[in-house]
């Protein structure tokens, strides 16, 4: 049989295979990227603290592992696409007692497979309005945003962020013309990775602008148990109608590695939800459930972690300002936002400070974060008092 002149006989496979132009579009992910610095460091016998990645080393709660543990089944099966009934009427009631809002765990809660994947699927879900392809998202922002709107053929809009707006994207700002090609509108508060937090205000003034031009509101709340004033408040409490909400079990317990979380809101969109998850295969394994219905079930130990990371958080502070660093918003999540010094880009202060072995994401890592570093509570309470003087020494 004859064949082309990209095909490898030898191997039976295709040379210079054809990629999907979207892959050429975004950015290398920030996880793979810092990941190749570490190991070219670590082989260098430089020692590392790394602050890049939001993946805390505090242990899962003895609990939850208990009852993963007690879950794994003889048996392995398929999961279900939709999550069990325990872990969404679990979730029912945490997003009862967290925000006050009542939702139909059957008609308004679907499991997924951590934040991540939620986010990257849900443009996808909603791509069949040939008027409306448009999905704005925050600048700086998760990176997932725009990856998950190009994969769907859809228009990132990405609407800058400052420090004088509160890092609040309002609709004003993104313009009536545009707005009325808006087909998903990404919130994300507490924000990654400034550490903002939106007034219940600005989420009505969303909501009401959702409700106007016809686009979903899609809230990403990973973080809504991280903080260190007053509780944020969830795009639910505003509103259910044209609204999904998006958490996961990730940063609030400790859970980054077992991959579960949540969509919930509006039954309509849902219920598109429910149609496309079917197919992508994209549910937790069986018995990470229980382990995630345990985690939605219980909330003294999100308190026990937003202590540690408080105490991590103010003692950073304290060195910033004893340094001559400033760090902007940093209200709530696990992150820092913190200007680089005169004379440096994000890129040059986050190499200098990774030479001497401080890992943090420069960021432009997540789009419009010129002039800054984010830094990543991860560490212990010990080693980050160890990084501190590391830092000391590398700024003099």
């Amino acid at each position: 049989m004859q064949r082309g002149p990209d095909f490898d006989i030898l191997h039976g496979s295709v040379r210079n295979a054809p990629k999907n132009p979207a892959l050429s579009q975004v950015q290398k992910n920030l996880s793979v990227e810092l990941d190749e610095r570490r190991k070219a460091l670590a082989a260098r016998g430089v020692r590392l603290f790394d602050f890049g990645l939001g993946d805390p080393k505090e242990p899962t709660p003895g609990f939850l592992r208990e009852a993963l543990r007690e879950a794994v089944p003889e048996v392995s099966q398929y999961p279900s696409a939709f999550g069990t009934v325990a872990l969404r009427r679990s979730v029912a009631g945490y997003l009862r007692r967290r925000f006050g809002v009542t939702v139909d765990p059957e008609a308004q809660v679907l499991a997924c497979a951590g934040a991540k994947e939620a986010i990257f699927h849900l443009p996808l879900a909603f791509a069949g309005d040939p008027g409306r392809r448009k999905v704005v998202m925050p600048d700086p922002g998760y990176p997932t945003y725009e990856v998950g709107a190009r994969f769907a053929g859809l228009e990132p809009v990405k609407v800058p962020l400052t420090a004088a707006r509160r890092f609040l994207l309002e609709p004003e700002d993104v313009g009536e013309a545009t707005l009325r090609e808006t087909l998903v509108f990404w919130l994300s508060y507490p924000h990654n990775p400034t550490g903002a937090v939106a007034p219940r205000d600005y989420l009505a003034r969303v909501g009401e602008a959702a409700l106007r031009y016809g686009f979903v509101v899609a809230s990403d709340e990973c973080y809504a148990d991280i903080y260190f004033g007053e509780k944020p408040a969830s795009m639910l409490e505003v509103q259910q109608e044209n609204v999904i909400a998006v958490h996961s079990c990730s940063k609030r317990s400790g859970m980054t590695g077992y991959r579960s979380g949540f969509m919930a809101g509006d039954p309509d969109l849902v219920k598109v939800l429910r149609s496309l998850r079917s197919h992508p295969g994209v549910a937790s394994p069986e018995f990470v459930t229980p382990a995630a219905a345990a985690a939605w079930g219980d909330d003294e130990h999100p308190a026990e972690r937003r202590e540690i990371f408080r105490r991590k958080r103010d003692r950073f502070l304290r060195f910033f300002a004893e340094h001559g660093l400033v760090a902007d918003a940093s209200e709530a999540t696990l992150y820092l936002w913190v200007r680089v010094p005169a004379g440096h880009t994000a890129s040059s202060y986050a190499l200098r400070l990774l030479e001497g072995g401080i890992v943090v994401a420069p960021g432009t890592a997540f789009g419009a974060g010129e002039g800054y570093v984010r830094v990543a509570l991860v560490p212990t309470l010990e080693e980050c008092e160890e990084a501190i003087s590391a830092w000391k020494r590398i700024d003099g």
